[in-house]
């Protein structure tokens, strides 16, 4: 598998879409990439020589696109921007709700998580009827 940035990428596909498992890299970039490199879209990834694979990561890494590494820590210092001011938007991601607006009533279960069994009725059994009781000493 060829390697770009630490992260592997599937060697049986086309380059165009074996880019796009870069995080911050979707099909129109990685179209722009292959261009700039000179490479075709149609070659497959273990086609790739090694000459190829380094000029798709000098790209990379020139600083024009923003991707992986990069591209989380700024994302992640947005949210914890938006945190630490007390937005509305902070909040919500502090609290692990919906951010942009979704109904929470009955949706959302990807961000709120499995259910929690509120209000849930459970029957109580009967208690087994006993023997007569012993008796007690008398006294004291």
């Amino acid at each position: 598998m060829p390697r770009l940035l630490g992260v592997d990428i599937p060697k049986e596909k086309r380059i165009e879409t074996s880019l796009c498992y870069l995080y911050g890299v979707g099909r129109h970039l990685a179209g722009l990439i292959l261009k700039e490199a000179n490479i075709s879209p149609d070659k497959r990834a273990k086609e790739l020589t090694e000459e190829e694979i380094s000029r798709i990561t000098a790209i990379l890494q020139k600083g024009v696109y923003r991707v992986e590494g990069d591209l989380r820590r700024d994302v992640s210092q947005n949210i914890k921007r938006l945190m630490d001011i007390g937005a509305w938007r902070g909040l919500r991601h502090k609290k692990g709700l919906p951010v942009r607006g979704q109904r929470t009533r009955t949706n959302s279960r990807t961000r709120k998580g499995p259910r929690k069994g509120g209000m849930a009725v459970i029957k109580k059994e009967e208690p087994a009827k006993k023997a007569a009781p012993a008796a007690k000493p008398a006294g004291k």
